[in-house]
This record gives C-alpha cells, sequence and structure tokens, in this order.
C-alpha cells in the first residue's frame, strides 16, 4: 500500500463472478484476517484494519479475530457505520483507495462515490496486492464440466437462450453479458466443480440474438459436449480472453446486472451503450417447471430418509451414553457431520454436500453458522441440544434441511427448552402453511413468521427465508423471505408458484443453544388469486422438545398433517427398528 500510495485498500469477499461462495483461489479476505464465514469485508488502513460482517457470523468472528488487530464491525449495529462511510469520514482529499475491480461491483463503487463527495479521493482499482503477499495461492480451478439429460433438465438450452433473448429485446439491448455462474450453468444445462459444493464452473457469457460466446476453460469440455454446444450456435473462447473481447466490442447495446458484473468489466464496456437490469435468466431459474420439480420432490425424499436415520442412530446413541454404557464411544460433531454424509452417500444419484455442513452442539449452536474443526470439535454428550443444519446435491436437485434434536433422556428436557423450541416451531407452521394473495413479497412474509417469536420479546438476526437452485446454489435470488434490516436493499419479487424457498426462523442464546428448524417449500396455487406452500423436505421434528399447550388447533393440525406426511412418504426407505421409532415420533399430538 506505501508503495502504491495507497490510504486504504478494500478486500471483499467475492470473486470474478459475484458469487456468494467462491474457490480457494479467492479467498483473500480470509488469507489476510482469519475469518472463515461466507460473507464479510476488510478494510486495511495504516492505522486500522476493520472487518464488516453479519449478525449470523458476530460470535464467530469475535472468537477467529480475538487474537488479532481487526476490530469487528457489526452490519446493522447502532453507531456501526456502513463502509462507505466509514471511509468517506476516515479518508481525506486526494488519498488512494486501492481495490481489485474484477471483485468488486459498480453499486459498491457508486456508493463509495455519493459517499466521499466532494472530496477529491481516486480509486485504483487495477491492483490485486493480496496477489503479492499471498505465495502459496491455490491456482484458479477449472475441473470437468458436465451436462444434464433431458430428464433432469427440463427446458432444452434452445428453449432458455430463446427465453433469455426475449427478455433481452425487451429490455432494448442487443446483447447480453452475464457473469453469474448459477445463471450461466442453468441456461446452458452444464455443471461443474469449480466451487466446493456448488455445482458451477468458472466462465462469463456473452449472448446476441443470432450468437453465443462462452468464455471458459476449454480443457474443461469434452469433446462431445463442445461438438453439441456448437451445434446450439454456442462458441468457447478460452476464459482469460474475456477481458480482450469486452474491450473490443463496440456501439452495443448490452444488458448487464450490475450486482454481479464486476466494476472492471464495466469499465472494459465503456465504448458500449450499459442497459442495467436484473438477468432474464434469474426469474426463469427460479421458477421451476415440473420435471425441476418432480425431481425436487425425488430429491427430498431421499435426502429425507437419511437425516430421518440419522435422528434415529443419534437418539440410540444419546440414549444408551445417558444410561452409563461405557462400551459407548463418544461422538463428536465432526463424526457426526460423517455419520449423516455417508448415510447420503448411501442414498441413489447422491453427489456431494450443497453447502458446508453445520453440526452444532450445546452452546455452539447459537452461533448461527458455526463450522465445526478440529480446534472446536466438541463431544455429543447427553443434556444438550444438537443443530444440525446440512444439505446435498442428487442428480435430482438440492436440498437444505435444519432440525435441532435433545440428545439423552426426554425427562432431562427444561421447560424453558420446551418452550424456546416449541415458540420455533410456531413460527415455522405459521409461514409454512400460510395463504397469502399473489403479489405478496418475501418482506411481508417475514413478519408472518416472527410473529409467535416476537410475541414474546424475541427474535433472530438472519432473513427467514431464501431461494434455492435446481442442482445449483443452495441460495438463490431472487426469492427471499426478509426483512432486510442491516441489509440495505430488500427485493420485492412477488412469490410465483414453483417457487422453491427455505423456511428457517430460530432463537439463539450465547453460550448456552441455539435453535433453529428448517424445510425447503414449494411455491403453490392455493385458490384463485391465493398462493400457499407445499413441504419438500421431510424429516420429524423433535417430538419431546414440544409442548402441546403452546399450539392451538390449527398449528396441532398442521404438526400432525405433516409428520402424517414424513411417515408416509420415508417409511418405506427404513428397516424395520427405524420404522417403528418413526411411527411414535410422528404420532398425532
Amino acid at each position: 500500500m506505501k508503495k502504491e500510495g495507497m490510504a486504504a485498500y478494500y478486500v471483499p469477499t467475492n470473486d470474478f463472478h459475484g458469487s456468494e461462495y467462491m474457490g480457494d483461489y479467492f479467498k483473500c479476505r480470509e488469507f489476510l484476517s482469519g475469518f472463515t464465514g461466507s460473507a464479510g469485508s476488510l478494510i486495511v488502513m495504516e492505522d486500522f484494519a476493520g472487518l464488516w460482517t453479519d449478525g449470523r457470523y458476530f460470535l464467530q468472528a469475535e472468537k477467529q479475530l480475538s487474537d488479532t488487530e481487526i476490530v469487528l464491525m457489526k452490519i446493522g449495529e447502532p453507531d456501526i457505520p456502513k463502509i462507505e462511510e466509514f471511509l468517506a469520514k476516515r479518508l481525506s482529499d486526494k488519498d488512494k483507495l486501492g481495490l481489485d475491480g474484477r471483485c468488486v461491483s459498480k453499486g459498491f463503487i457508486d456508493k463509495l462515490i455519493k459517499a466521499w463527495k466532494p472530496k477529491n479521493i481516486s480509486i485504483e482499482g487495477g491492483m490485486d496486492l493480496v496477489d503479492r503477499v499471498w505465495k502459496d495461492r491455490p491456482e484458479l480451478s477449472f475441473h470437468p464440466i458436465w451436462e444434464l439429460t433431458p430428464k433432469q433438465s427440463g427446458r432444452t438450452r434452445d428453449k432458455k437462450l430463446s427465453a433469455v433473448r426475449t427478455g433481452m429485446a425487451e429490455s432494448g439491448a442487443d446483447a447480453h453479458f452475464i457473469t453469474c455462474l448459477e445463471d450461466i450453468a442453468w441456461i446452458l444445462n452444464l455443471r461443474g466443480n469449480d466451487i466446493s459444493c456448488n455445482p458451477v464452473f468458472l466462465s462469463y457469457l456473452y449472448i446476441e440474438q443470432d450468437a453465443c460466446v462462452l468464455f471458459g476453460n476449454k480443457g474443461a469440455f469434452s469433446e462431445e459436449i463442445t461438438s453439441r454446444l456448437a451445434g446450439d450456435g454456442i462458441q468457447i473462447l478460452p476464459y482469460e480472453e474475456v477481458d480482450t473481447f469486452t474491450k473490443n466490442l463496440q456501439n452495443k447495446k448490452i444488458l448487464v446486472d450490475e450486482n454481479s458484473v464486476s466494476w472492471q468489466l464495466l469499465q472494459n464496456l465503456s465504448s458500449c451503450t450499459l442497459i442495467f437490469g436484473e438477468n432474464p435468466s434469474a426469474i426463469e431459474k427460479a421458477i421451476k417447471d415440473e420435471t425441476e420439480l418432480s425431481n425436487m420432490r425425488k430429491a427430498h425424499e431421499k435426502d429425507g430418509a437419511a437425516v430421518t436415520r440419522f435422528l434415529y442412530r443419534m437418539k440410540q446413541y444419546g440414549k444408551k451414553m445417558a444410561a452409563g454404557n461405557l462400551e459407548e464411544k463418544p461422538i463428536t460433531e465432526l463424526l457426526a457431520e460423517k455419520i449423516l454424509e455417508d448415510l447420503r452417500k448411501e442414498q441413489e444419484g447422491y453427489l456431494f454436500q450443497s453447502f458446508e455442513p453445520i453440526m452444532a452442539y450445546g452452546p455452539h449452536g447459537a452461533i448461527i453458522h458455526y463450522s465445526s474443526s478440529e480446534e472446536t470439535n466438541a463431544e455429543i454428550l447427553p443434556g444438550q441440544f444438537l443443530l444440525l443444519d446440512t444439505g446435498g446435491h442428487y442428480m435430482d436437485g438440492t436440498t437444505d434441511i435444519t432440525r435441532t434434536m435433545w440428545i439423552g433422556k426426554d425427562e432431562d428436557l427444561t421447560p424453558e427448552q420446551k418452550k424456546h423450541y416449541t415458540l420455533v416451531l410456531k413460527s415455522h407452521l405459521a409461514l409454512l402453511y400460510a395463504k397469502f394473495p399473489k403479489g405478496i413479497s418475501g418482506m411481508s412474509l417475514d413478519g408472518l413468521a416472527r410473529g409467535p417469536i416476537w410475541a414474546e420479546g424475541l427474535d433472530y438476526n438472519h432473513g427467514t427465508g431464501h431461494g434455492v437452485g435446481y442442482l445449483l446454489s443452495v441460495h438463490e435470488g431472487p426469492n427471499v423471505i426478509r426483512s432486510g434490516r442491516g441489509k440495505g436493499k430488500v427485493d420485492v419479487v412477488p412469490f410465483m408458484p414453483g417457487m422453491i424457498t427455505s423456511d428457517e426462523p430460530g432463537l439463539y442464546f450465547a453460550e448456552k443453544y441455539g435453535i433453529r428448524l428448517e424445510n425447503l417449500m414449494e411455491c403453490v396455487e392455493e385458490e384463485t388469486g391465493f398462493l400457499g406452500f407445499r413441504p419438500l423436505t421431510l424429516a420429524p421434528f423433535e417430538k419431546a422438545a414440544i409442548l402441546p399447550e403452546m399450539l392451538n388447533k390449527n398449528e396441532k393440525l398442521f404438526l400432525n398433517d405433516y409428520h402424517k406426511l414424513v411417515y408416509d412418504k420415508i417409511s418405506i426407505y427404513l428397516t424395520e427398528d427405524e420404522k417403528i421409532w418413526l411411527k411414535k415420533e410422528t404420532q398425532p399430538i
């Protein structure tokens, strides 16, 4: 920074594509700070270093930053300025801010420029300073790419490209430049493995009405896929040629999504007229067709069977430990992760995890996005909750489920623990069985889900629901259920039939425990003018932790109907002992 005359340097959690998760090459913020959460931005100055992250990671960041000079800046908390506000206050006239413009969005640059007017602060966007100090930095990842079959994809590439081109024309553009990896994978019916837990591949896609160029590593494509792409009018160019290609474009009207395209690429396109708008593929991708929905239902049956078998095994283990069985060896968080992963691997078509698993015992459950490691790997012993938030990618689709189970004797559950569990369940059911008019967005539904928890003067510091991709990212917009507190702009895209969204309220008590319950839901048409949800996720709730007297008549009906569905769908996958246990756990209350 001194050599380049920089007063501050900005390190986001981002790659060249605006991805939520990224390959090891792009984990610059993690390399510099030691903070391993999936969201956060680092500001480095001569006399200050600060990490901005959201409520999901406050406890985790406090621990991981405790032995450093880095200050934790809790997004959304009182007196914590936004990054652009902080820089506007700390930087002086003619100071220089450095950043890697390939990993920063136009929207963020606009916020910076607006915040520090009328100061004459410059931005140097061509500096990857982390690369100069990260001596053993991993290489860019280019794994083999594979293709979905017609039975998996539903719509063909040709139909998806046609829909995108229609959206281009409606926006007044004669070309569309896409950097979002999930959109590219969905449009082309291709998948890869360049980002852990995300079946995408590093690429860019440029579309005109009569031409299409895919930038990627040619060695990642088989001859068969290359030939089929060519047959669909898609040319493959090397990934690194995207800079030269975009700089050479002249006088085009190009549609770009400013939330995913990098600032650097926009500078390359300065000779073109840019039309900013969401990728037409985003909403097309979010509304699953019947092939995708049918396959997703199959994936959730298999995944539900694996999770249910895990719950049964951990229940038997907990009872033996509580009874003092000396032959039973303690199961740790990491071992529990392996047990569940092995059960998923037994299911037909299982590929790999859809995100890094959360297996959080006792106080670890209060860390919203806890990740067990060799240093934190707790033994799972009787007398505590175990929170498991996990998911998988199957050839049929993507899953994401959270259950909080009790380890040990049921009678050891305290009234307070039962109350908190039942509150989270009430919130979960309020959303899962909601009926609402067409045109309603997730911002309205968020308050509906939080109602039972708010009534007790409690709350949780994360969103209530996120969209889920079809054999793609486990976090997929534009459908989302959250209030927007501390997050800036809130998406107001209305729910539509075919969208798949999570339902995951929770309660967290530092140093004690956390409770979260999550199902994925399919948005369906209930009756003329009204929509609702249908559960996709299939696994029992913790019956011993439910206080029936806290549930009203409808809530009991909803819970009993759901548990009947679980037994009917899952029991066929189970052994006789597992089936007997599930029958008991799903008895009506």
